[in-house]
């Protein structure tokens, strides 16, 4: 039995009847509003996200190429683990995926070619989106949350701070905030895990891996039945590979997780630090992630188009070159003068290899390695250079030249028997060319000079004096490019042996012309006139013509001394010689470069008493090529209308090139020290 008295039926009367009163004083401070319900938009069934993490291979490790670069469209996207400012992209945003997908200067991975085969393989009204984290080098623990702190602390490199703090030293934490952003916007179909390099012969990594796979289940309330993890083996190089150990217990990891499947990794190419996968290894293993998980959602898988390397056929005829280095296998060149170059740039993107003023796109191979295959190619001696992105490189695989102003690459292009007088020959002595220092008082580019210094096979048996040829190289070049590129011993020792050439020194030197004629400077080119090598004439005269006749034994005299050069030494030679006719007799060039000249009024009309030119000028000889770019024909007629004998060949098929030069010296040399 209750009861009440009066004061608590005012209060209760009072506490029903405060409600309506403030309401109707609420009422008539401000007109009611409506309340606003906040739409909520479902998560999309057709937008399928997967989770990507792992090491070094999931980061990706070789550069993309071009096709790895382009976006394959809005139906695959990425939402960025990291802010990527290059890209415009920011984290947990989503936006179109292209490579790189981890984070800045990282590479291609198998997540690129994963969701490009989906988008292939699945309906167009399904989209594909990654969330996509992963670090070099990292162990399983890093993704284990009760782990990843002690990890970061002592465990992890210092190499490594910098990417773990791009997580924030959690990248599980990361991975997982990131999902469930994601889960509003669509269903997780699946997680892709390539990692286990760094747990190489773990006996608990499979059930560490079963540990990670359960914590993202959990946190993201996934059903694992729904949700497989895809696990891609590593990388064998057949049977070679650094963690090759590795790949048993990924084979065997089903065992411990049965909802996990391996994605095979065989036949898959690599880099050359049989670690990680190159460029096309990295699209084989994508598509083969993308193959399993379309077969899982009942779909037939199609492959993504993906541009195929040109496969360049080397035919059994081609032989390596001579300008190899010994122990490679390239440059080659075959019976049609087609020269085959190869080299090993994993990182680059596109190699270019110029020679014979064409420039080649080397292709890539799709393990690390371009080739390229050129025209036919005239015979000869030829510089050639790689490019990788605008920077000239000289072939690791070729002996080295100086020419084009620097060190270059070459390439011989051979003739048939024609061209025995230049290569060395069995059965007869044979010269030496010797590498010698000497002191200049009148360089203007150093106290000490360089030369090389070609001696008769006989020089060393007896007491004989020897005439002696200075022989000069063309703009660009220097003192070893007769020898090197030239062949001038060869040339010496075979027309010596067959008693075309009397025996002679022969003295090659830089002449100051390594460098390239300045030519913005307006200097003149024209004979007599240029400053270019001109600072070489003193030092000629004064200093290595005396070194030479105190330290060999020479016949110290204008009858026993000549000078010959190519192209621009050519030019030296007219300069130096008849400015001098009281200590050279003998004179030649090869492809001169004699520009400007008046043969009427020249050096002081040298040639205009032809007589006494003559009697002066035991012999003079110029030879050019036919599809040289310098022609000494008006020269050479210009000098006989006046009187003056010289000699003149043409080489014909031959340009601006060593092989007219070699033509040349092989025609001049039986004409020296012979009256």
């Amino acid at each position: 039995m209750y009861h009440f008295n009066f004061k608590t039926m005012l209060l209760a009367s009072a506490l029903l009847i405060l409600p309506a009163s403030m309401s109707a004083q609420k009422k008539k401070a401000a007109p009611k509003k409506k309340a606003v319900v906040e739409q909520v938009q479902p998560a999309d069934p057709n937008f399928y996200i997967f989770l990507c993490f792992g090491q070094s291979n999931m980061e990706g490790n070789a550069r993309p190429e071009a096709q790895d670069l382009k976006s394959p469209g809005p139906r695959f996207l990425l939402m960025p683990a990291v802010d990527f400012p290059e890209k415009g992209r920011k984290m947990g945003e989503w936006c179109e995926a292209s490579a790189p997908l981890c984070r800045p200067n990282t590479g291609l991975t198998p997540a690129d070619w994963f969701g490009r085969t989906l988008v292939a393989s699945l309906p167009e009204n399904i989209k594909i989106g990654v969330i996509h984290v992963a670090i070099g080098g990292i162990d399983i623990k890093g993704f284990l949350p009760d782990s990843i702190d002690n990890y970061v602390k002592t465990k992890a490199p210092n190499w490594m701070k910098g990417m773990l703090a791009a997580y924030d030293n959690n990248p599980y934490e990361r991975l997982v905030t990131l999902a469930k952003k994601a889960q509003k916007d669509g269903v997780i179909k699946g997680i892709l895990m390539h990692q286990g390099e760094t747990n190489t012969g773990d006996p608990k990594w499979a059930g560490m891996v079963k540990q990670v796979y359960d914590n993202l289940c959990g946190d993201l309330q996934l059903k694992p039945e729904d949700v497989p993890l895809y696990a891609g083996n590593i990388v064998q190089a057949d049977g070679k590979g650094v963690c090759i150990g590795c790949k048993k217990q990924i084979d065997e990891l089903p065992l411990t997780l049965h909802t996990s499947q391996v994605i095979s990794s065989d036949g898959c190419t690599n880099g050359p630090d049989r670690l990680h996968f190159d460029a096309a290894g990295y699209r084989e293993l994508g598509c083969r992630y993308g193959e399993a998980v379309a077969r899982n959602l009942g779909y037939e898988p199609k492959r993504p188009y993906i541009e195929m390397p040109k496969r360049i056929e080397v035919p059994a005829d081609a032989v390596t070159v001579e300008n190899a280095i010994p122990g490679n296998e390239f440059p080659k060149i075959d019976s049609q003068r087609r020269a085959y170059f190869r080299i090993n740039a994993p990182e680059a993107r596109k190699v270019v290899v110029d020679i014979c003023s064409k420039k080649y796109d080397m292709q890539p191979d799709g393990k690390g390695g371009f080739m390229a295959v050129t025209d036919p190619l005239p015979v000869g001696f030829h510089y050639y250079f790689m490019n990788i992105e605008g920077v000239n490189f000289i072939d690791p695989a070729s002996e080295t030249y100086f020419g084009c102003n620097r060190e270059a690459g070459g390439l011989e292009v051979p003739e048939g028997p024609e061209g025995d007088y230049y290569r060395p020959q069995q059965g007869i002595p044979h010269g030496q060319v010797r590498s010698i220092y000497y002191h200049s008082e009148h360089s203007k580019v150093g106290e000490w000079r360089h030369a090389l210094v070609y001696t008769p096979a006989e020089y060393e048996t007896g007491k004989k004096k020897y005439p002696v040829l200075y022989l000069q190289h063309g703009m660009g070049e220097g003192e070893t490019s007769w020898a090197l590129q030239g062949k001038m011993q060869h040339i010496m020792d075979n027309a010596i042996a067959k008693g075309e050439a009397v025996p002679m020194i022969v003295v090659m030197e830089s002449g100051d012309i390594k460098a390239p004629f300045n030519f913005a400077g307006g200097g003149s080119n024209e004979q007599g006139r240029s400053e270019y090598g001109a600072s070489f004439y003193p030092v000629l005269l004064n200093d290595l013509i005396p070194y030479i006749d105190k330290n060999f034994r020479t016949k110290a005299d204008r009858e026993n001394r000549a000078m010959a050069g190519l192209s621009w030494g050519g030019h030296q030679t007219f300069d130096i010689v008849l400015n001098n006719l009281d200590k050279f007799a003998w004179m030649g060039t090869f492809s001169g470069a004699i520009f400007g000249l008046d043969v009427k009024t020249a050096y002081n009309g040298v040639f205009a008493n032809a007589d006494e030119f003559n009697k002066k000028i035991h012999y003079f000889y110029m030879n050019w090529g036919s599809e040289d770019f310098i022609k000494s024909q008006p020269i050479v007629d210009g000098l006989r209308e006046l009187g003056v004998k010289v000699d003149a060949s043409v080489s014909e098929g031959t340009g601006h090139e060593f092989l007219t030069w070699r033509r040349g010296l092989h025609e001049f040399i039986p004409h020296l020290f012979k009256k």
